[in-house]
């Protein structure tokens, strides 16, 4: 059964691989994480060699299985489940020892945990017989960290029988995942992100472990990682009016995070969190207005009062200065830190060189990228291995990459049924296209760049796992893709869970000497530097929708500008370092935003 998170933080998703057995790891300490469930083939993979490495039995389930992708899902998260439970079980045998699981449990729980004071008294007690019952209370209160799972909402491609009909919609791959999900063992949150879809919203009905029971209780839950207030709202009200509740909305930065950025307007984060802390509380009561009539209506139990609704937020987090702030200004329930943590290999799965090149990453190594074959910009590391094995096809003549797993599918430019934009077939089929064409050299060149810049990420996000684990993989697939966040370039080395936890509650600091941006800066900064892009991108004459897009997102950020000058005393100590820096960097943000208005107006 769920209880309230033991932890202020969890661990996102990250890529495919990378955060794919992090249950195993962390859950037990109380630490919760989330799964990709976009690659049900690095799914089965995982699934047996957990099974083999843990002696359990193991039955492949084949691509020739009917519904073989739920099955995967549900057989792997069950795995994990038995797994974590296992470990908690043996955790709480374990004596308050030095270097025992169960006494690490408590170190690296925050130091303001009811929990963690209790274990801190107990370590104090003299009188045995009271210590030995304090010991088992603390024993009986450990609980396992949420195995929590993500579907990428847009990847939902409809899949075809071996006789090339189309199968019904429940066999999609978001709506399979979805299925695999609700019927595993575990009991924890299923994440939507990168938008909304109707068709998996709808299915969701068909699942009685997402309604509440006679008291209450939700076995699956629901969390909806938002960009901002507004899309929250739109979201849960869909839910509600299901019968479904959003226990979790995650506010998640666009451009300062990792994986796929979905820019906002020019909202930026700090004025996102300000609209969700004052209408937090009416929209809790709104959404629960319409889940009890949905309720009703079903004749289903109605919770006496609303349910619980968790605000989280995630994205370029660094330091425990700004994790409290998140906490106690805007009063979020926890935050999300993912980019740090590929730098942990108790927590998340990266192979050795790709590991070694995230510690030495500096600024430069770090861009948002055009790689990504859905068309949205993609945070990634430069000179990765899948990089490289990208442009080796290019040099031999060869480009594109053969697509086996078919995830990221999306274009039926050329083909009946869509296809990948990083794949083989497609590419040759763009460029032939583009030399019929006759354009400009130059032109020629600019274009052919678009088209050879995608890489496989259903490969490159895998494959680290297949490597760190020694798993079987083809020579020429074998480059990694690795999607981390700017955040990375202020933490060099390779740390430990502790360490990593413990500069989470400011109890060390493992930040390099880097001058590093408070993070609304940081992503300030990122957000100006997107939106002169989007201006060079502009045609030469371009129309008044272009125009006016162009004037709003500037003018959102000017807004946000005037909204952190204003928040800076509550940030820093007036007149401290780090307060006159942040003064200056915003008033240089805005006087490059300003000083266009005024060319413009020239």
């Amino acid at each position: 059964m769920q209880n309230s998170p033991l932890h202020t933080f969890h661990i996102p998703v990250m890529g495919l691989a990378f955060s794919i057995d992090s249950p195993v790891k962390v859950a037990p300490y109380g630490i919760s994480s989330v799964v990709s469930l976009s690659d049900d083939t690095l799914i089965e993979q995982m699934r047996e060699y957990y099974s083999r490495k843990h002696e359990l039995p193991y039955t492949a389930i084949t691509p020739e299985q009917e519904d073989y992708r739920a099955r995967r899902i549900t057989a792997y998260l069950d795995l994990l489940d038995q797994l974590v439970q296992k470990q908690i079980t043996e955790i709480r045998q374990e004596e308050f020892a030095a270097g025992s699981r169960l006494t690490q449990y408590f170190n690296l729980l925050p130091d303001t945990s009811p929990l963690k004071k209790q274990y801190l008294q107990m370590l104090e007690t003299s009188n045995d017989a009271e210590k030995a019952s304090q010991q088992e209370s603390l024993r009986s209160a450990i609980q396992p960290g949420s195995i929590d799972v993500n579907i990428m909402t847009k990847l939902d491609k409809m899949n075809y029988a071996k006789t090339g009909e189309m199968l019904p919609s429940e066999f999609s791959d978001a709506l399979a995942a979805l299925r695999g999900f609700a019927r595993s063992t575990v009991e924890s949150s299923v994440i939507f992100s990168a938008g909304m879809n109707m068709r998996l919203y709808s299915y969701l009905e068909q699942f009685p472990a997402f309604f509440p029971d006679q008291t209450g209780y939700l076995a699956k839950k629901i969390i909806i990682k938002v960009s901002d207030h507004r899309s929250a709202f739109v979201q849960g009200k869909i839910m509600a009016k299901k019968g479904l509740w959003v226990s979790e909305f995650r506010i998640e930065s666009g451009l300062n995070c990792g994986g796929h950025a979905f820019a906002t307007d020019g909202y930026l984060l700090g004025p996102i969190l300000e609209e969700f802390r004052q209408n937090r509380e009416a929209m809790q009561q709104d959404l629960y207005g319409l889940f009890a009539a949905a309720l009703t209506t079903k004749g289903l139990p109605v919770p006496a009062q609303a349910p619980k609704l968790r605000i989280t937020v995630q994205g370029g987090i660094g330091t425990t200065a700004e994790q409290e702030f998140l906490l106690q200004h805007y009063g979020v329930d926890g935050t999300g830190w993912g980019t740090p943590f590929l730098l942990v290999p108790e927590a998340t799965t990266v192979d050795a060189q790709t590991m070694q090149k995230l510690a030495e990453a500096t600024e430069n190594d770090l861009y948002l990228s055009p790689i990504s074959p859905l068309g949205v910009p993609f945070n990634s590391l430069r000179n990765t291995s899948s990089e490289a094995l990208k442009q080796s096809r290019i040099d031999k003549g060869k480009p594109g990459s053969p697509c086996v797993k078919k995830h990221l599918v999306s274009n039926s430019e050329f083909t009946d049924q869509p296809i990948c934009t990083a794949s083989r077939k497609f590419q040759r089929r763009k460029l032939e296209q583009l030399q019929l064409l006759d354009l400009p050299e130059a032109e020629y060149q600019l274009e052919a760049s678009k088209v050879l810049a995608k890489e496989c990420l259903c490969e490159g996000l895998a494959n680290t796992a297949l490597i760190d684990y020694g798993m079987p993989l083809k020579p020429a697939n074998k480059g990694v893709a690795i999607c981390p966040g700017p955040n990375m370039a202020y933490f060099s080395g390779i740390f430990s869970l502790k360490e990593m936890v413990d500069h989470i509650y400011g109890r060390t600091n493992i930040l390099n000497s880097l001058y590093r941006p408070h993070m609304f800066v940081k992503e300030l900064k990122m957000y100006v530097d997107y939106w002169q892009n989007l201006k060079k991108e502009q045609p030469a004459i371009p129309t008044d929708k272009q125009q006016k897009y162009l004037r709003t997102f500037r003018e959102n950020l000017l807004q946000g500008i005037i909204y952190y000058k204003q928040l800076l005393p509550q940030i820093f100590e007036p007149e401290t370092e780090s307060a006159l820096l942040m003064k200056e960097e915003l008033y240089q943000f805005e006087e490059e935003l300003m000083a266009e208005e005024m060319a413009v107006a020239g």
